[in-house]
């Protein structure tokens, strides 16, 4: 090959300009093996699971090329993106002309990756806002606050957008690694990451799994929704009579954070299985997923083994069931009334034993108009309307936008996963020795039965804690 050839090579892959992204999956761990196919192909390698023999190949290539023997699959990285928010899309247009004619403020953005604070004694007192958090009721969690450990002993890991971890009501929520001496540079559990006292950031490859906040439009222009993983947190693990804000379903599990969705809304494949494989590595007992999307042509196979190696592990997968589905010619979420069955949404309808779907319901127990379903793939449905919930900044919102009479709120099945999350973890905690297919089988069988989920729904109920003792 010419040296300047070469050179626009070289080029091209270090500023991935024309590049293209794939998994690869090798049928051996032999490094003779990856050494020859990385030699014989060229482009930049990186590896993505030790565990799954899978490396991300960023290549000018074609792929169907460059099969071999000793591989078992080369798959596009695909894009994986938050589910948004089907109010904020129902009132987009509305909201963005409202604040292109306001001069008030268009809503907070915080610095990024701020120190990681210690745990203190905080006071004792109601949460005042616990009273409208109606999803807390529906479900029986506020009974159940008083009838079990609360979730005590239970590692929940959240993939998403990050987790505002100084937050006053997640602070002492929070996973902390015992094994980690913060802040010395050193990879004391030789886990193979630095300094991951909370968790880690596959987005920006750093120790700070921070929930990074942006302006109010640049969030409605961009589809992201930062804040996201955040609220999922305290829906989960929001902590118990400390005189502030509300309360998660299980107050006392231990929130791990993940990030590997930016503030746009949007990750990778390659990102979201190390996320997997982080939580199962490192002792998450629930993976929390409040994303997704359609499924292609050719299925995820990477991030579908991702899910099995977790299940090989015990470690239980609760999903989204998605809102709506995208209009090709718009990019805009529309339908309602949708069958994941028969239309598929990944990961959602891999259904492997330690997964539990979830659907969306409304404060009348109605299935959410924008919610997903199926009766194979969905195993129950939880709230998933204006739901109350921390956010970043010691904040607490179950409403979005509040321009007067253009309101979006926190909506989507990705706020119902966080309760099943959560309800899991309560289950769980009341015995620590029992498997992670019991305990699920336990939070199935205590489902309340509910007509408007009725045949669209694997249990034909929605979560209830009622049984919980």
């Amino acid at each position: 090959m010419n040296i300047w050839i070469k050179s626009i090579f070289a080029i091209c892959i270090s500023t991935n300009l024309f590049a293209q992204e794939y998994l690869v999956r090798f049928n051996s761990d032999k490094e003779e093996v990856k050494k020859s196919f990385f030699s014989r192909n060229g482009g930049k390698f990186d590896l993505v699971s030790k565990e799954g023999n899978l490396y991300k190949w960023t290549t000018l290539a074609r792929a169907e090329n460059s099969w071999d023997s000793n591989v078992s699959y080369i798959s596009k990285n695909k894009k994986i993106r938050l589910f948004q928010n089907p109010s904020i899309i129902k009132n987009r247009a509305a909201i963005i002309k409202a604040l292109e004619n306001s001069r008030e403020s268009k809503g907070p953005a915080y610095p990024d990756n701020p120190e990681i604070k210690t745990p203190s004694l905080q006071a004792n007192g109601t949460d005042p806002l616990l009273k409208s958090a109606w999803g807390m009721f529906s479900t029986d969690a506020v009974s159940a606050h008083n009838k079990a450990p609360q979730g005590k002993g239970i590692v929940v890991a959240v993939t998403d957008t990050g987790v505002d971890y100084n937050h006053v009501d997640l602070i002492n929520s929070m996973w902390r690694n015992k094994s980690e001496i913060a802040n010395n540079g050193i990879d004391d559990d030789k886990n193979g990451y630095v300094d991951d006292l909370l968790g880690w950031d596959f987005h920006a490859n750093d120790s700070k799994p921070y929930d990074l906040s942006m302006d109010l439009m640049d969030i409605l222009l961009s589809g992201g929704n930062p804040g996201h993983g955040t609220h999922v947190s305290g829906v989960i693990a929001a902590s118990l009579n400390n005189g502030v804000g509300t309360a998660g379903v299980a107050p006392q599990a231990k929130i791990m954070a993940l990030r590997f969705i930016g503030e746009k809304g949007e990750g990778t494949t390659d990102n979201a299985i190390k996320a997997i494989d982080y939580a199962v590595a490192n002792g998450a007992h629930i993976i929390n997923a409040s994303w997704g999307g359609e499924a292609g042509e050719e299925d995820d196979e990477p991030l579908k083994e991702a899910i099995k190696r977790a299940e090989a592990k015990g470690v239980v997968f609760v999903v989204a069931a998605g809102n709506g589905r995208l209009d090709q010619s718009t990019g805009k979420a529309h339908g309602f009334d949708i069958d994941n069955d028969s239309k598929p949404i990944v990961p959602a309808v891999y259904n492997f034993s330690n997964m539990i779907g979830v659907a969306a319901i409304d404060s009348s127990n109605q299935l959410a108009e924008f919610s997903n379903w199926g009766k194979n793939s969905i195993k129950l449905g939880a709230p998933g309307v204006k739901i109350l919930s921390t956010v970043p900044g010691d904040r607490y919102q179950d409403t979005v936008v509040d321009l007067g009479s253009i309101k979006a709120t926190w909506d989507g099945t990705s706020m119902a996963a966080p309760f099943v999350a959560g309800a899991l973890a309560v289950i769980w905690s009341q015995d620590l020795t029992q498997s992670a297919q019991t305990a699920k089988e336990k939070l199935l069988s205590i489902v309340a039965a509910t007509d408007a989920v009725s045949g669209k729904v694997a249990t034909d109920g929605r979560l209830d804690l009622h049984a919980v003792k």
